[in-house]
């Protein structure tokens, strides 16, 4: 294994760059590529090795896009930012040639691959070289990140590049990499040196005159002496005021451009938050994404938007939602699919969910030669001009695109655009793989529910379905009383398992063809209490805890005279007296041991007979409505009269 090689200041400065510039990046994941620890990288006494920088690198150009991120971020290792104000304040004071100096030796400091030398060739010139040790092999884009140093290095004096040549380097053959940096000098110190040996030539002149005594050329000659050199300091004054100027109007412009990105990570931190509280208590995929794009549609300055999501298999991109689109688009995106398991597939979406990084285009026409035919047929149909497209990622899974375009290109998009993007993108996959994680949760329960309603039901044939079909009507019936979804839920799964007490009901009874004894009667009537025994036992937590109660009651009756606990009127659950009229009305229209199906119009007749008095009179109403439907096709004519 290589030995450790570069101090943890040189990634800290790269993730600052990454906070400031690219913060869709995930740098947990990033570091974890690389093999490194945040506390690691947090340790100014931590050491990495080649091995860990090169990956480093090698996942950053990837996410970012960007080839010469080396060379930014050696920019950004020298600008006011990285390196601080009182730095800054101290190298302003020993000018740029001592600086180069200085940073030659920080350098050394951070780095065991390579010795730093400088020499100052002229005043502003100066001479950086940097020599591997002979068991150490950079890299070139660590070249690239030096020459950005030395670059940012001199615009803090200047306020602009300065002029580097390379005549050696490594990566050409060379044993080492030799810089000569050049900058310019202030135009007005030029004029104040041009003052000064003005001053020294006229003073000299004085000097000579008054040895020989020639008074007359003195008189004449101080005077001309004074407006030269006063026309000289004010010229160089002006220049200088203007240089000034000019240095000030920078550091304005770079403060506006830093609060302008202040207030850019602001609103994208508010975004961001606004669209994760209005998705937190959603647990449907399709509400999330219903609710993601109105907040992307009155929030963004965009066109049209869309997030596509992988299929169950993950081998395609299917549209979801969007906004912006009229009818011939939104079909047009409904049907069309994108493969994800195809190595020829180059379209934008499949790219940039294949290598986990965003794009931008403000052209479409020049990655024309880049799209596959259905790719590029699919954008001419959509008429895009310019897009972005993010990819929706948690915890290292591909779950999608969010992708936003403009049909006119009513203004360039930004790196801030994606930015803001990539920084929503997190929060949507977050939600999107919680409510995959409920509904898989959610399918477990159910199966295993029907799995407990089938195993009493399979115990005789001919009650084979009954929980099910108890089931169905008793939904109906929430269904006509327009009960929520989680009422619903609830009821639903009551009357799955209303019967799960006949577990210990002899089959000798629960199988007789003819009347049952006193005895056996009451044994029967016992599986209600068992049911709410058994369920009770099982873990049953929130609007679900109800559970227990509803099943275990849904032979009460509003009178009074049900079991086990006789109950009355509204005292019984609302649950348990839907479940009675469900119930009854299945038993007595399916064939028994000891009888023939009742006629439907016979059912509802005693429906209606024992309303008020057994069963809730709305509720009998309910079942009805919802029986005749959803079932008025099947029967000669539908049940209405009462």
């Amino acid at each position: 294994m290589s030995k450790p090689l570069y101090n943890s200041r040189i990634i800290d400065t790269y993730i600052k760059l990454i906070k400031r510039k690219y913060s869709y990046i995930n740098i947990g994941d990033l570091l974890n590529y690389a093999g490194m620890k945040p506390y690691e990288v947090a340790d100014q006494g931590h050491w990495f090795t080649q091995e860990q920088i090169n990956f480093f690198h090698e996942r950053l150009r990837k996410l970012t896009g960007n080839a010469d991120i080396a060379r930014e971020a050696g920019r950004y290792a020298a600008s006011p930012e990285a390196i601080g104000v009182m730095r800054q304040y101290i190298l302003g004071l020993v000018g740029p040639s001592k600086a180069y100096e200085m940073f030659g030796k920080a350098s050394t400091k951070f780095t065991r691959s390579s010795r730093y030398e400088s020499r100052k060739i002229d005043g502003d010139k100066i001479e950086v070289t940097a020599t591997p040790f002979e068991d150490v092999r950079e890299e070139p884009f660590q070249c690239a990140n030096r020459t950005g140093f030395l670059e940012a290095a001199s615009i803090i004096f200047k306020h602009e590049i300065p002029h580097i040549e390379h005549p050696e380097c490594i990566f050409k053959g060379d044993k080492v990499c030799r810089y000569i940096i050049n900058w310019k000098k202030n135009v007005s110190s030029t004029w104040f040196r041009a003052r000064n040996i003005v001053v020294l030539l006229l003073s000299f002149t004085i000097v000579i005159t008054l040895f020989v005594n020639v008074w007359s050329v003195v008189q004449i000659l101080l005077p001309f002496s004074v407006v030269v050199v006063l026309l000289l300091t004010l010229i160089a004054e002006l220049i200088e005021k203007n240089e000034m100027k000019t240095s000030l109007d920078n550091l304005w412009n770079s403060s506006d451009q830093l609060l302008e990105q202040i207030n850019m990570n602001y609103n994208n931190a508010l975004m961001a938050n606004e669209v994760g509280q209005a998705i937190s208590r959603q647990t449907n995929i399709d509400d999330i994404l219903a609710n993601v794009v109105q907040i992307l549609e009155k929030r963004l300055d965009y066109d049209r938007g869309m997030i596509l999501l992988t299929n169950r298999d993950k081998d395609k991109l299917v549209f979801r939602a969007g906004f912006g689109y009229n009818d011939e688009h939104f079909a047009l995106l409904k049907k069309t699919s994108f493969h994800l398991n195809r190595p020829e597939s180059r379209g934008a979406f499949v790219v940039a969910l294949r290598e986990q990084r965003p794009l931008l285009i403000n052209d479409v026409n020049e990655i024309e030669g880049d799209l596959s035919p259905h790719s590029l047929a699919f954008v001419n149909k959509l008429g895009s001009q310019s897009f972005i497209c993010c990819p929706i990622i948690c915890e290292d899974e591909k779950l999608g695109i969010l992708a936003v375009d403009h049909l006119k290109s009513k203004r360039p998009l930004l790196q801030s655009d994606m930015s803001l993007l990539m920084g929503i993108a997190p929060v949507i996959g977050i939600s999107i793989r919680n409510a995959d994680l409920i509904d898989a949760r959610g399918r477990q329960f159910r199966s295993i529910l029907k799995v407990m309603a089938a195993s009493i039901d399979a115990r005789d044939p001919l009650t084979a379905g009954h929980s099910e079909k108890v089931t169905e009507y008793a939904i109906g019936i929430c269904s006509e009383l327009g009960l929520s979804g989680e009422h619903r839920e609830v009821i639903r799964v009551s009357a799955l398992l209303h019967d799960y007490g006949k577990i210990g009901v002899p089959d000798a009874i629960l199988k007789k063809n003819g009347i049952l004894t006193d005895d056996e009667y009451e044994i029967v009537k016992a599986h209600s209490s068992k049911t709410r025994e058994i369920l009770e036992q099982v873990s049953f937590e929130g609007v679900f805890s109800m559970v227990p109660e509803i099943a275990g009651s849904h032979h009460e009756k509003i009178d009074g005279s049900g079991y086990p606990n006789g109950l009355k009127g509204k005292a019984i659950p609302l649950g348990a007296r839907i479940i009675a009229v469900a119930d009854f009305f299945e038993a007595i229209t399916a064939k028994r041991h000891y009888r023939d199906p009742m006629t439907i119009e016979e059912a509802f007749h005693l429906l209606r007979e024992g309303g008020g008095r057994h069963f809730d009179r709305r509720l009998v109403e309910a079942l009805i409505s919802y029986y005749n439907k959803t079932y008025a096709c099947d029967t000669p004519q539908a049940v209405s009269w009462k």
